[in-house]
């Protein structure tokens, strides 16, 4: 069986019950133990005679298994492959999915310039496994010219052959679509998030947006901004009305066949670009505001996956799209706008720009009576001082965030549930409107931020809020199976809230 996304997002991933002679390199894992590394479950694919050459010979070049450690050394003359790449699990005690698909992941990107690669570790994990060599196999070239574009020493993985002991079952197979799905729409949100705002504006965001849903049989719909203005979105308008790019809100939604099944809506913040507005941003680091529509990219490509994996759930998302820039039109601090539904709001601070997009699509979104809400967002800069720049804030109704962060937690995307202290809404009254935009301190502001978003929730909807201010791009060096740029968190995290709900209810 043999899975293709687009060139630019990922290797090609193929079952197979032994190492072919295609394959360059056979790469396996390494598991750290008191008495030294061992190779992790690899029997019945290789020969446990080969399996212990190749044990010695990464002792002897100093192999210890610590977790993503590479080592690389000469294949057994019994294997048809050139050379053996061991990448360290850790401790066989504590190994489990993420490591296995971070290791993985570690692996692919090391792996520039090699065409074909088999693999021990879906033994381990076969899901986890793909995904990490899918994801660390990614790279975004689109605007590399001739003079830097990745030459043939430099080019991705193209093609990883995952060993398992029964390749042909239908089990397998499933197991090995669903994640090669998964992969794919990590990395379209990826995609997204890495295209620069000159090319990624509101219109064009909303344009790829539509080609993707249709693509995926979903309907949609996509308002512009005299639509948004004659429905009085004023969140959306008051943000977008500073940019010579306009505004739009799509909507995308997915039925499932099957009759009764819950509705869960999903909304993401799509500011193609943040200068924070009026209140302008510091210069340093502003070229990473390319990466203010996370939340929507996510919000897509989940969308998109549930209808290509055929989930028995209804989905329902709407991505409000806007360009936030100062300009004699721009919105100024101390304004006041309507949300749509009629809440009005004193503007303070017109770099708090993504809550009033995203009211207003929540409010929208409350419209088709689900029965779960999840928005997601690079919302607040405290997201990144509360939990770093790997963790996502969750928050929202009990029992409902709780369910969202241990779900996220179980699929390494690691949402932390954070509370919502009541005494902090009153920070957020207005003495000339119904409600600030911003508190006058700065104290819990990824908090006071889900505390104004929760205004808009309808009564009785299990709601959660995912602030990746941070993990949603990385700006630092690579890891595991993430490299520098756009994530695509929190997508793994949606999907399998998604899948649960369809489960569970």
């Amino acid at each position: 069986m043999s899975t293709r996304t687009a060139r630019s997002l990922g290797p090609d991933l193929v079952l197979a019950g032994t190492v072919a002679k295609r394959a360059e390199i056979l790469v396996v894992g390494l598991t750290s133990g008191p008495d030294g590394p061992e190779m992790a479950l690899s029997e019945g694919i290789v020969d446990e005679d080969v399996l212990a050459e190749i044990l010695d010979s990464l002792i002897a070049v100093g192999a210890t298994g610590k977790p993503e450690q590479l080592t690389r050394v000469p294949a057994p003359s019994a294997l048809s492959v050139t050379s053996v790449l061991a990448v360290g699990l850790g401790s066989a005690d504590r190994l489990g999915s993420e490591q296995i698909r971070k290791s993985a992941g570690a692996a692919a990107r090391s792996l520039s310039g090699i065409d074909t690669v088999a693999t021990t570790l879906s033994i381990l994990d076969l899901g986890a496994a793909a995904e990490g060599f899918a994801l660390g196999a990614y790279s975004f070239t689109e605007f590399k010219s001739s003079m830097t574009a990745p030459g043939p020493d430099s080019q991705p993985l193209a093609r990883v052959e995952l060993l398992v002991p029964s390749p042909r079952t239908k089990e397998t197979k499933a197991t090995l679509a669903r994640s090669a799905a998964i992969a794919e729409a990590v990395a379209t949100a990826r995609e997204f998030v890495n295209t620069p705002p000159s090319h990624l504006y509101p219109a064009e965001f909303a344009a790829r947006a539509k080609a993707l849903g249709v693509e995926a049989g979903l309907t949609v719909q996509v308002l512009d901004e005299k639509a948004l203005e004659k429905g009085g979105y004023g969140g959306i308008i008051g943000v977008g009305k500073g940019s010579s790019r306009q505004p739009r809100l799509v909507r995308l939604e997915y039925a499932s066949k099957k009759r009764g099944a819950r509705k869960v809506a999903l909304v993401g913040k799509g500011i193609t670009f943040d200068t924070g507005g009026i209140s302008i941003k510091p210069a340093a680091g502003m070229e990473n505001m390319t990466s203010d529509m996370g939340g929507a990219a996510a919000v897509i490509s989940t969308v998109v996956l549930a209808a290509k994996l055929g989930l028995p759930v209804n989905v329902v998302a709407y991505v409000p799209m806007a360009e936030n820039m100062p300009s004699a039109t721009a919105q100024r601090p101390g304004d006041v706008l309507t949300q749509y539904g009629g809440i009005t709001i004193e503007v303070v601070n017109t770099d708090a720009e993504g809550r009033l997009i995203l009211a207003d699509a929540m409010v929208r979104a409350g419209e088709d009576n689900p029965d779960y809400m999840i928005d997601t967002a690079t919302l607040t800069g405290a997201q990144m001082v509360a939990l770093g720049n790997r963790t996502p804030g969750v928050m929202g109704t009990d029992e409902f965030r709780d369910r969202v962060a241990s779900i996220s937690q179980s699929v390494g995307e690691n949402g932390w549930a954070m509370p919502l202290p009541e005494e902090l809404r009153g920070d957020l009254d207005s003495k000339v409107a119904d409600m600030a935009n911003v508190t006058p301190h700065r104290w819990g502001g990824m908090l006071v931020a889900a505390h104004y978003l929760k205004e808009f929730v309808p009564e009785g909807v299990q709601w959660a809020h995912i602030d990746v201010a941070g993990p949603a791009y990385n700006t630092s060096g690579p890891w595991g199976y993430t490299g520098k740029g756009g994530t695509g968190v929190p997508v793994r995290t949606m999907i399998s809230v998604l899948e649960d709900i369809a489960v569970n209810g």
